[in-house]
């Protein structure tokens, strides 16, 4: 598991790490409790209390939610969270973020989104399941930004995000790809093509 980066967006000036479920619970807490009464309720799609926030930080330190954490001066500013499929009604692992409002608009909500999908991947996770309040817009605009197909219902807006590699979408990024890059990236294609390809017709099989 990735630990720690220096992952930056264009303002940001922090770093983005992995916390410690257990040893590190104090930083996630802390954060979640200063939140802003408008970011408390987009995070959690209403008003929560102090409690229920102590609470809830302490079942993620139980349950095997990864945190990934946006850290400034050694306080945590935003925080992405990657919940266990078991706690999912449709078996998807679900995601959740949360940006203190003193580093809104510096990029962090998409320096924390990506490396919470790098994590998601590297789990072998083939979709994400994301949940947001209605009223939340930057949140459903972040979701969409990465592929999430969002629809609304009883006041949430809920979506999923494809993990899976898309052939037309590896071959586009071929077009922004160095030569070096963009040929070791066509072979590998070809590759996986004319294998797939092989094994539709019955080709290649041993006896």
């Amino acid at each position: 598991m990735l630990h720690e980066d220096n992952t930056r967006s264009r303002f940001a000036s922090g770093y983005v790490r992995t916390l410690s479920q257990r040893e590190e619970l104090p930083l996630l807490r802390d954060h979640l409790l200063r939140l802003d009464p408008e970011s408390r309720h987009d995070r959690f799609n209403g008003f929560m209390d102090d409690g229920f926030i102590e609470r809830y930080a302490a079942k993620c330190a139980d349950d095997g939610t990864i945190i990934v954490a946006y850290v400034e001066d050694g306080v945590v500013r935003g925080a992405a969270e990657l919940h266990p499929p078991d706690q999912s009604p449709d078996a998807l692992p679900e995601i959740a973020f949360s940006v203190e409002a003193s580093v809104r608009r510096q990029g962090v909500g998409i320096i924390l989104f990506k490396r919470l999908i790098s994590e998601a991947r590297w789990k072998g996770y083939p979709a994400l399941r994301i949940t947001t309040g209605a009223q939340n817009q930057a949140m459903r605009a972040l979701a969409n930004k990465f592929g999430a197909h969002l629809t609304f219902r009883h006041g949430e807006s809920t979506g999923t995000i494809d993990l899976k590699p898309q052939p037309q979408i590896e071959l586009a990024k071929l077009a922004i790809a160095t030569p070096t890059e963009a040929t070791r990236a066509m072979v590998q294609f070809n590759r996986v093509y004319w294998k797939a390809l092989l094994g539709m017709v019955g080709w290649g099989r041993t006896a």
